[in-house]
């Protein structure tokens, strides 16, 4: 079954009856909010739940984490990506987001709300009045009040005995951290001691965990001894009525804090700038200074890691990866703030992201393609908060980092998000130099993408103007690039060439190996294909698939082999097509290039009809039609990959029939894009 359920972290404990209770819900509600106090088990009883394979839906269980998300403005695009859509049309993200789910039967779990209620309700309504066969499930300190919604409150595990699922919890947590705290559960009286903690800590899941934690240093005795003491002199001794269970938990919290080595709470604090998860070296640069020494900050964290503070995930290719759960960050945000560092860290954080995009663009073109789209996609919500602070706080330094993030706005499927950030950066910075001439040719890669040709023409007219005034010919063939390809998509392959041709380069110098001189190689490969000069595009084409070779880089050497697919099918070299769109396809899927997929079945399917086999090329063109609808424009609406497209289908009914080409076809558009 398609879908993105993240994998369980932690350990989970009970919950039979709120987990029967959400499977009855799910089958019958379209719209169930799990709410309660931070700490509570809110997400992990909603994952827990979602992967339940009775939860099965035809086309999948999706998770979308809304926990670093701050700006509403992104929720969509948000929700967006995690489903697989990579919108690239002009129309508003929220029709598209609507029109793609019409007919989708799916779980939408959209996790930690409580901060875009607003926002979430919005979408949400939209949602379920587009799509009958969707669910939502949604987790969020308080409900989102949207019509037809059934509220579950999330209580804390029970405390009523020696089964009970609190003290099973702290037990796990405990022989986590050191498996010598196995006597202590053993004993029948020092259980009982237990039991008394997890009592006193209201079973609130976070806060039994933190407690188990402290099993590694703590005896059971000491551990009650002083969360006693600490309850005692926050609470109001006259009350009778327990602490409420959000105070047990900020107190449960506060007093781990307490327990903490005074560098490991300045560390705490600090860490509070990042949203979502990060690594080590962020937080090497990031948080060091007076008493933390970047040789130390490693040191710390594995003993805020040890504590259960800090969250850490370790996956494939990724490295180890460290989070904050919401409710502990909050409180390192408290710190922060009476530290009076919240500025400086903001800043610390800004630049080291701004500084990582200026290094990714660098590598982008080479070996390291593939280890950076991994890497910037893992720092996505990071990248996020650092563009948003640099737009209020430092303008130019905002756009050198949304302009050096082209390749992710453009190549990685955030073309909306990355028109949004460009636009405002370029509207708060001053409209001279190579950084504001970046911008222009960012932005109008993604009007590009979307198929704003008019936008794309305009910009990239100021955009070859703009880089006329800096003497360097790299923002020159990025600008002659952005130009032509504006005017081939519409059908004017004659210009195109006199753009960004053999002459045009020759004319503006530069590095052969460069970005530049790299995609105006593409679009004159391209637009020979389209005037039909088939022979002189396979030479074009072969020499940039061989300089992308030589650079190790992956995404322009996939479109060549586009092209030389193009090329080939064009000379009646169907075969050699059809290879040489394998190729690009593999290097597509690596990269996850949406569009590139789309292009690619679209180009196999052309080139199996005219080797006679009508049933695959039905089926191919079927699985590109889906592609296609998580781009939001079939063929971009360019005339030449309309026309491929169309005598494709043409060639397959003819050799199967009607009948046998719309079966398949079905067949082929059922397949997932996740």
């Amino acid at each position: 079954m398609p879908g993105n359920l993240p994998p369980e972290t932690a350990s989970f404990v009970g919950r039979e009856r709120e987990l029967g209770l959400l499977y009855e819900l799910l089958r019958g509600q379209r719209l169930v909010t799990l709410t309660g106090v931070g700490g509570v088990g809110k997400s992990r009883l909603a994952l827990r739940a979602a992967a339940d394979a009775r939860q099965h839906r035809r086309d999948g269980v999706w998770w979308v984490e809304l926990s670093p998300l701050r700006d509403p403005e992104l929720l969509t695009a948000t929700v967006a990506h995690a489903l697989g859509l990579a919108h690239q049309s002009p129309r508003p993200l929220d029709e598209e987001l609507c029109a793609w789910m019409a007919d989708k039967e799916l779980l939408l779990v959209l996790d930690t709300c409580e901060h875009l209620v607003a926002a979430c309700r919005h979408l949400v309504g939209e949602l379920l009045q587009s799509a009958p066969g969707l669910t939502v499930l949604i987790t969020s300190r308080e409900p989102v009040a949207s019509p037809g919604e059934k509220v579950v409150e999330v209580s804390p595990l029970p405390c009523d005995g020696p089964d009970s699922d609190a003290l099973a919890l702290f037990r796990a947590r405990a022989l986590a951290a050191t498996p010598q705290a196995a006597a202590a559960f053993a004993d029948p009286e020092r259980a009982a001691v237990a039991l008394e903690v997890c009592r006193r800590l209201d079973g609130i899941p976070l806060a039994l965990e933190l407690a188990g934690a402290r099993m590694r240093l703590w005896t059971l005795e000491q551990m009650a001894e002083r969360l006693g003491v600490r309850f005692d002199l926050l609470s109001d001794t006259t009350a009778a009525a327990r602490l409420p269970r959000h105070q047990t938990m900020r107190t449960t919290i506060g007093w781990s804090h307490e327990l903490c080595e005074p560098v490991e709470r300045l560390l705490w604090a600090r860490l509070s700038v990042f949203t979502g998860d990060f690594d080590v070296a962020a937080a090497r640069a990031v948080c060091s200074g007076g008493p933390l020494p970047a040789g130390r900050v490693e040191r710390v964290l594995s003993g805020l890691v040890a504590k259960s503070v800090v969250r850490i995930t370790r996956e494939r290719g990724a490295g180890a990866r460290y989070r904050m759960l919401d409710t502990i960050r909050e409180y390192g945000q408290d710190w922060l703030v009476e530290l009076g560092e919240v500025r400086t860290l903001a800043d610390r954080h800004a630049h080291w992201y701004a500084a990582l995009s200026q290094a990714a663009e660098r590598g982008w073109l080479g070996p390291g393609q593939v280890d950076w789209y991994r890497r910037m996609t893992a720092e996505h919500a990071q990248l996020r908060t650092a563009l948003e602070h640099l737009i209020g706080s430092d303008p130019a330094a905002a756009l050198e980092t949304a302009g050096a993030l082209w390749f992710f706005w453009f190549s990685c499927g955030h073309v909306q998000e990355g028109r949004g950030f460009v636009e405002r950066a370029l509207s708060a910075a001053r409209p001279t130099g190579a950084a504001y001439t970046q911008g222009l040719w960012a932005l109008g890669l993604t009007a590009l993408v979307q198929g704003d040709l008019e936008t794309a023409r305009r910009v990239g007219e100021e955009c070859a103007r703009a880089a006329a005034a800096l003497a360097d010919p790299e923002p020159e063939l990025r600008a002659a690039y952005l130009l032509a390809v504006a005017v081939l998509m519409p059908g004017d392959p004659v210009r195109a060439l006199a753009l960004a041709g053999p002459r045009a380069r020759a004319g503006h110098g530069g590095r052969t190996s460069g970005p530049g001189w790299l995609l105006c190689r593409l679009a004159t490969a391209y637009a020979l294909c389209d005037l039909g000069r088939f022979e002189e595009a396979m030479h074009e084409a072969g020499g940039l698939r061989e300089a992308c070779a030589e650079l190790g880089e992956r995404w322009l050497r996939a479109y060549a082999d586009y092209v030389l697919a193009v090329a080939a099918l064009g000379l009646g070299h169907h075969g050699e097509a059809a290879r040489h769109v394998r190729a690009m396809l593999s290097g597509k899927r690596l990269l996850g290039d949406r569009f590139g997929i789309a292009l690619g079945l679209d180009l196999l399917a052309a080139a199996v009809a005219a080797m006679g086999d009508g049933e695959l090329a039905a089926r191919l063109l079927g699985t590109g039609h889906a592609w296609w609808r998580t781009v939001g424009r079939p063929q971009m609406g360019s005339p030449s990959l309309t026309a491929l497209r169309d005598e494709g289908e043409r060639q397959a009914r003819a050799a199967i029939g009607d009948e046998a080409y719309e079966h398949a076809f079905l067949g082929g558009a059922s397949a997932p894009t996740g």
